[in-house]
């Protein structure tokens, strides 16, 4: 009898797992490495995995301008990576629009033929990095794990997860990944005036207080720091020239095209090499509506 009852509940419990196994989302597919460069972390019902991003940015190398010495440290850095050299974690932080991401999906395409890919993750998913690692150690490509405008508040707890996979944890990073991270704080977390009043004199050295101290150990675990600043008004509009050339050709009108591009620049209050693109697109936009004798 209790074998029969026994038997009757496995049946049961079979057939429920076959009705949920029904309603559940399939799984995700498995990511192909080599169809896409790219890729997104998701979650979904089944769990984390890997979305490829079929359509990168095909920006290059050549078209950023203004950021010379940023540009070659973090390309020697990447090269060091692909080629399978030790190679460190990078924190690209400063002026918003100047670049700092553009430089990362550039080298993404510099270096696709040799293996290198890209992983975004979003800040909030940072918890799941021990499983996108995982995810992706021993597999012959290089990986660079991006962040993108990352930065914490001063109560959010994501950061230790962070913390942990750059330069705290007793397990050894996989030699095919790397962390590049963008940001406007060069310490990730918001400081407060309030802060260095607990910092100390001790025989004439300056020790920060345990909240500065906690602050500055997050972005100090990436070995390479590349800061970004505002453009001058030539380099702004080198940028705008250059991009206009990239989308039309060289400007029939290029004083009027600079003057235009300066009221832009001041309208927006900011003179970035996304100001100087958005500019472009529009001038350009503007003339081939004209030449064709469709004005608006």
């Amino acid at each position: 009898m209790e074998l029969d009852r026994a038997n009757h509940l496995i049946a049961r419990l079979e057939s429920l797992a076959e009705r949920v196994e029904a309603i559940l989302p399939p799984p995700p597919p498995a990511p192909d490495f080599g169809a896409c460069l790219a890729f997104r972390w998701r979650r979904g019902r089944r769990g984390g995995y890997l979305e490829g991003v079929r359509a990168l940015h095909r920006i290059g190398l050549a078209d950023l301008q203004g950021i010379e010495r940023q540009k070659a440290e973090l390309d020697r850095n990447t090269r060091q990576f692909v080629a399978g050299h030790p190679a460190n974690n990078a924190l690209l932080w400063g002026s918003r629009g100047t670049g700092k991401s553009s430089l990362v999906k550039a080298l993404v395409n510099e270096y696709a033929d040799r293996g290198l890919r890209v992983v975004e993750v979003d800040k909030t998913d940072l918890i799941d990095l021990p499983e996108i690692i995982d995810a992706l150690t021993g597999r012959p490509e290089r990986f660079v794990l991006f962040c993108d405008d990352l930065s914490f508040e001063a109560d959010d707890p994501s950061y230790k997860a962070l913390k942990a996979v750059l330069d705290g944890s007793v397990h050894a990073p996989p030699d095919n990944i790397v962390l590049y991270a963008t940001s406007n704080r060069r310490h990730l977390l918001p400081e407060y005036m309030s802060e260095n009043q607990q910092a100390q004199n001790v025989n004439g050295e300056i020790h920060h207080g345990d909240t500065v101290e906690e602050k500055i150990s997050l972005s100090e675990r990436f070995g390479l720091w590349l800061s970004f600043y505002p453009f001058k008004q030539d380099e702004y509009l080198d940028i705008v020239g250059h991009w206009v050339r990239e989308l039309d050709g060289e400007p029939a009108e290029p004083e009027r095209m600079r003057a235009d591009a300066l009221r832009w620049a001041l309208a927006r209050g900011s003179r970035s090499g996304r100001s100087a693109w958005q500019f472009a697109r529009d001038w350009v936009g503007r003339n081939r509506i004209a030449r064709a004798g469709d004005q608006p």
